[in-house]
């Protein structure tokens, strides 16, 4: 199962771990996925996974 939002496409990103003597390595920045259920037009209920960011979003868009 891939690392992406289902609905806003967001997936892993990469930058640098930065040591406290400024060694940089390699490192990647997961999306922090969240299992949710959601009800489609036809009634049928699917797991998706979408971004714990994206859900905020559509939270507060919903009031």
């Amino acid at each position: 199962m891939s690392k992406k939002c289902a609905i806003t496409g967001k997936g892993p990103m990469v930058g640098n771990s930065v040591s406290h003597a400024n060694n940089k390595t390699k490192r990647r920045f997961m999306p922090n996925l969240r299992t949710v259920r959601v009800t489609l037009e036809d009634g049928t209920t699917r797991k998706i996974r979408v971004a714990a960011s994206t859900l905020r979003t559509m939270k507060k868009q919903s009031k």
